[in-house]
């Protein structure tokens, strides 16, 4: 059995509004004032509803209502916006209890770009616009799988990093970053079992960590050790690779090299 999860839905609330890092204001909204840009926004207007529309940082910006993506997305994609550049979403769930998700759209004949964004609650879903974009797929597969929103019809809506039975979607803000009880032991029980937890021990999360004498010498940490014997000390050779040559060579000599004492 895993150990009992805790819960952790509150992890965001905590750190919105009592951190010490600096809060970016937002960038200026400036009015859509290119011809073709604007006959865009008309257009999306005219068909389908817009809630708001914008310029920031030199981009045009459209913000509908979550159920007209694929009609939005479609219309722009007849006006020339041919390719699915990006697709993905935002957790704003500790501030407004929504996704953001958004399509960023490219004309390669009018040199132009358009982001949509649409927001959506945490139990909500959204239409899949893998039929408009093949690109789409994979990329409604990772939402999903890194926030858990669903796109509807879908064709293979699956996890697509993470195993299948992985807790949790691990860009959620309320995901540790450290990863949690579930991630400590997944490869632990999966490899070798629960039975060897306790020989083992449960998987260190910390990228920043490396442990030359954990369990079974999995480390290589400056010098070279074979499988579960004791590790040695005396360092490997540094040796630099000749990009002229296919193999390492000993031209380049670590002791005959200089390390600037500051950059030219």
């Amino acid at each position: 059995m895993f150990r009992p999860y805790q819960p952790k839905d509150d992890v965001q609330k905590k750190p919105y509004y009592t951190d010490r890092f600096l809060v970016v204001p937002e960038l200026p909204k400036e009015p859509i004032t290119e011809e073709r840009l604007a006959a865009d926004v008309a257009e999306l207007e005219k068909s389908i509803g817009i809630k708001e529309s914008y310029m920031m940082a030199g981009r045009a910006v459209v913000i509908i209502q979550p159920q007209e993506n694929k009609a939005a997305l479609a219309l722009l994609r007849s006006r020339g916006f041919g390719q699915l550049m990006e697709l993905s979403a935002i957790d704003y769930l500790a501030q407004s209890g929504e996704f953001e998700i958004f399509y960023e759209l490219l004309s390669i004949e009018r040199r132009q770009r358009i982001r949509v964004k649409c927001r959506i609650q945490e139990k909500e879903s959204i239409e899949s616009v893998s039929d408009l974009w093949r690109a789409a797929n994979w990329q409604e597969r990772e939402m999903y799988d890194m926030f858990g929103i669903i796109a509807n019809n879908h064709p293979n809506l699956k996890r697509i990093l993470m195993p299948d039975d992985w807790h949790d979607y691990p860009l959620r803000k309320t995901y540790p970053l450290e990863g949690d009880e579930f991630a400590q032991w997944y490869e632990v029980d999966k490899i070798y079992g629960k039975e060897f937890r306790d020989v083992i021990g449960p998987e260190n999360r910390d990228p920043a960590r490396i442990d030359r004498y954990d369990t079974k010498r999995f480390a290589r940490l400056g010098h070279e050790v074979q499988y579960g014997a004791e590790p040695k000390e005396e360092p490997t050779p540094i040796q630099y690779q000749d990009q002229r040559r296919p193999v390492l060579n000993d031209d380049l000599d670590p002791a005959k090299s200089k390390v600037l004492d500051k950059r030219k």
